[in-house]
């Protein structure tokens, strides 16, 4: 099992210490470094900042939101940062929620997600083999793209830069039965959201008859500490606002999978704690249960018991949200 690191997003302005954890990740061994975005900090400029201050350590986005950008575009950011690297570059892409796609990104969500996101990986394999012009007639996306009047004018182009890799790997974020199916037919790997090495089952059939290769990589908080409660906190943060804040009513996918889960009166629990406004309650109603489940809280020792629950399933690579230098090379003497 490798690891890597997973930095997420900015809050309110750059995150101080990103660069200084991504560098001694590198230097202890793991594998890559992941960047995201929500609706502020973009995925691919801190992973540019990071290339050009690292030699060694693989760049990802998790996740690159589709909403954000025409599959071309994304594709265009990958291939450059690709050659930039050095061959570095792992393209992690998801669909985002609807309150995300329609309330920031000011587009209608797809009323077929299944659809719209193979048709975007296509598109962005298309570009990167550069074996002709790229050209789709689908039902979100078609290349080239006729008029007002219905006619096309334009001929399909073919990417004027020659791809590093063709085979740069594609990882999808995904959390319905289908889409994570979907997934292990059009991408490299998966991006698991609330990954449980205790509910393995949850996804038994998606996983069935993954190809040799396919990348299984799940995020989980990993904490060294002593108090497991307070250790969990910050999971249960982000679990509020992941289930509340970004869904509580159409399109609630994240709540759905927690439901699937086995935990699907908490989470509509937690959902109208959130909708009513009262959401330091919402964080509180978290489960500890589900919350250490999902991550990696506690003593060197507890740590490192539990570590063999996640090496014996699918798990090909672990994207630790670590807080701290300290939490990172303690993973990396037990993992590596």
């Amino acid at each position: 099992m490798r690891l890597g690191l997973a930095l997420g997003h900015w809050g309110r302005g750059p995150t101080p210490g990103h660069l200084d954890l991504a560098r001694e990740a590198e230097r202890i061994g793991y594998h890559s470094v992941w960047t995201g975005e929500t609706w502020g900090s973009d995925a691919f400029t801190p992973l540019v900042w990071i290339a050009a201050h690292t030699s060694r350590i693989h760049l990802g986005t998790a996740v690159a939101q589709m909403a954000a950008r025409t599959p071309v575009a994304t594709a265009m950011h990958a291939l450059t940062l690709d050659h930039l690297s050095g061959g570095r570059m792992m393209l992690g892409l998801g669909l985002s929620q609807p309150p995300v796609v329609e309330g920031w990104y000011g587009r209608p969500f797809p009323a077929s997600p299944l659809a719209a996101a193979r048709e975007y990986v296509e598109i962005v394999r298309q570009v990167l083999r550069r074996e002709a012009p790229v050209e789709l007639d689908g039902r979100y996306h078609r290349h080239p793209h006729p008029g007002e009047d219905g006619t096309v004018r334009a001929e399909p182009l073919k990417s004027i830069t020659h791809p590093l890799r063709a085979d740069l790997p594609i990882l999808l974020g995904a959390e319905g039965p289908k889409n994570v199916a979907q997934t292990t037919r059009i991408a490299d790997g998966w991006l698991p959201l609330y990954w449980s090495p205790l509910r393995t089952d949850v996804h038994k059939e998606a996983l069935t008859g993954l190809a040799k290769g396919f990348t299984v990589a799940p995020m989980a908080r990993a904490q060294v500490c002593d108090d497991i409660s307070e250790g969990l906190l910050p999971v249960k943060a982000m679990l509020g606002s992941y289930l509340g804040g970004t869904g509580h009513t159409t399109g609630a996918f994240h709540a759905d999978l927690m439901a699937r889960m086995g935990y699907e009166s908490e989470a509509r629990h937690i959902q109208a704690l959130f909708a009513q406004g009262r959401r330091r309650e919402a964080v509180l109603a978290v489960p500890d249960a589900f919350a250490d489940e999902i991550s990696l809280v506690g003593p060197r020792e507890r740590i490192a018991e539990r570590l063999e629950l996640w090496r014996s399933g699918p798990v090909t690579d672990l994207l630790l949200t670590s807080p701290d230098l300290q939490t990172l090379r303690v993973m990396a003497e037990l993992v590596l």
